[in-house]
This record gives structure tokens, C-alpha cells and sequence, in this order.
């Protein structure tokens, strides 16, 4: 095999100094990047850095294509990459994932990246911090020992009071869908023999499908999706039915219709052949 082919460059038309190719494919948790190598070591001293720079292309992992290959979360390394293009970081509006991608950014030594995510210096929460402090300070000035007593009960009523409503939870539909084969042999009497279902879809609006499944949710097809808008592109990171099931069981969610279709195609123009059933299942949940 060619050197160029296993590095899966373009041309190499880069440092002359440097055994990588100008442009780089990647494998990041399944999701393929491509970039330029000028790129990748763009912050000294990160881990991508050290990779791209400290070691040859024969010591790093890679898929069986050849792309470089890193076990980490697909889509959040697009952000990563971002940062790394011109050290500037431009979030969605609603993007919900900001501490996983400050874990992320730990994870390949980008510390003023993670600095900027780190919740300590937002400064919608260090306001809110400030004020209920010094509120809560500033009642108990006044009012002395005793009323700045009665001041923190009241406001730990008036917290106790509003925490149902923050924490009650939204109705609505959920719909679970996917996609499977099996073949059936000559003789009807034989065992059908059942594929692995390739992929779990769910459908609704996405910040149930984020509170029912959280972490196992794939949102790589449609990772932008305001929180009050509905998708149908969202996919498990898991293949079992049943998983997603006692998800949606264990915040309330139950079944409230099922539908499936099914297509018959025959392997060869034989009849004799052993028969591929192909369907296409739907279960819809509920929440009242």
C-alpha cells in the first residue's frame, strides 16, 4: 500500500518536513473530517499537536480505510475543529451539550477553550450568583439576626414553591422507529432468521427526545435543533428495542399504537431461493 493512500492525503504539498500529508482525513467516534494538517496543530501543546507533530503517522490508530482514527464524540469534535481554524468558538443559540464540550475540550489540552465553557465564567450565571448572595446578605443586614432568619426561610419556601413547576414534566409524543430483515427459508416451517436492527430513529419534539434518552442520543443528523421544534432525524446509540423502551417507561411515557410494513424480495430470479423479508416498524409513546 501506497504511503499517500494510508495517510489518506490529497497531496502532500505541506511542511517538507513534516511525514503527514497538507490535508488529513479523520475518524472521530464514526464521523468522518477532513482538514488540513496546519490545522490540527494550530494550539501548541495540545493533544492534537503533540500527535500531529511529535509522532509519526505509523504510531497513530486508524480506521480500515486508513483515516486517523480518535475515540471520541463525533459531533462535538466539530467544534473542536473550529476552534481550532481560527481560535474562535461560535456556538448555536440553543445548544444544550456546553459542559460535554468543555469535557471535550479537557480531553484534547485546548485550555483557553475550556476556560471560555467553564460555567464559573458565563456570565448569565455568575450575575444570578452575585445577586441572590448579596440579596440574601443584604436581608439579613437589615432585618438582623432574627429577620435574616426569617428572610432565608422565606425564601427557601418561596424555592420549595416554585421547584414543582420547574421540575414538572412536559406531555407529548414520541415515536420510535426502525428498520428490519429477515429471511425466510423454502420450507415455511423453518426458523426465520432475524438481522441485527441497523439503526433505532425517534421522532418528537427535541427536548423530550433529550430528556427521555440524554447521553444516548445520537443528534449528529440534526445537531442545531431549537429545543421547542420537532426533528425526525435523531437516531440511539443503541440497537435494543427494549432499552429504549424502559427509557420512555421510566419518565412516563407508555405505548399508545404500533404499526409496521413489510416487503418480500427474492436473492436470485429462483423461487427456490430462500425469501428476504424487509419492514419498516413504528411504535408511538405517550405522555399525558
Amino acid at each position: 500500500m501506497a504511503l499517500a493512500d494510508t495517510e489518506r492525503g490529497v497531496s502532500n504539498c505541506g511542511d517538507s518536513g513534516s511525514p503527514f500529508s497538507e490535508i488529513i482525513e479523520l475518524n472521530v467516534g464514526g464521523q468522518v473530517y477532513v482538514t488540513r494538517h496546519t490545522t490540527l496543530i494550530a494550539v501548541p501543546d495540545s493533544l492534537l499537536w503533540n500527535m500531529f507533530s511529535k509522532k509519526s503517522p505509523k504510531e497513530l490508530a486508524r480506521d480500515s480505510k486508513g483515516r486517523f482514527f480518535l475515540d471520541r464524540d463525533g459531533f462535538l469534535f466539530r467544534y473542536i475543529l473550529d476552534y481550532l481554524r481560527d481560535l474562535n468558538l461560535v456556538l448555536p443559540d440553543y445548544f444544550p451539550e456546553k459542559s460535554r464540550l468543555q469535557r471535550e475540550a479537557d480531553f484534547f489540552q485546548l485550555r483557553d477553550l475550556a476556560k471560555r465553557l467553564s460555567p464559573r465564567l458565563s456570565k448569565d450565571n455568575s450575575i444570578n450568583e452575585e445577586i441572590s448572595q448579596s440579596d440574601t446578605e443584604e436581608g439579613a443586614q437589615q432585618c438582623g439576626s432574627s429577620g435574616g432568619m426569617e428572610t432565608l426561610r422565606a425564601m427557601s419556601v418561596s424555592g420549595a414553591m416554585r421547584s414543582p413547576s420547574l421540575d414538572s414534566r412536559k406531555s407529548g409524543y414520541i415515536t420510535i422507529g426502525y428498520r428490519g430483515s429477515y429471511t425466510i427459508g423454502r420450507d415455511i416451517q423453518t426458523d426465520a432468521k432475524f438481522r441485527r436492527v441497523a439503526r433505532i430513529t425517534v421522532c418528537g419534539k427535541t427536548a423530550l427526545a433529550k430528556e427521555v434518552f440524554g447521553d444516548t442520543l445520537n443528534e449528529s443528523r440534526d445537531p442545531d435543533r431549537p429545543p421547542e421544534r420537532y426533528t425526525s432525524r435523531y437516531y440511539l446509540k443503541y440497537n435494543f428495542l427494549e432499552q429504549a423502551f424502559d427509557k420512555l417507561t421510566e419518565v412516563g411515557f407508555h405505548m399508545v399504537a404500533c404499526s409496521s410494513t413489510g416487503t418480500c424480495a427474492y436473492t436470485s430470479n429462483d423461487p427456490n431461493e430462500d425469501k428476504i423479508w424487509t419492514s419498516y416498524t413504528e411504535y408511538v409513546f405517550c405522555r399525558d
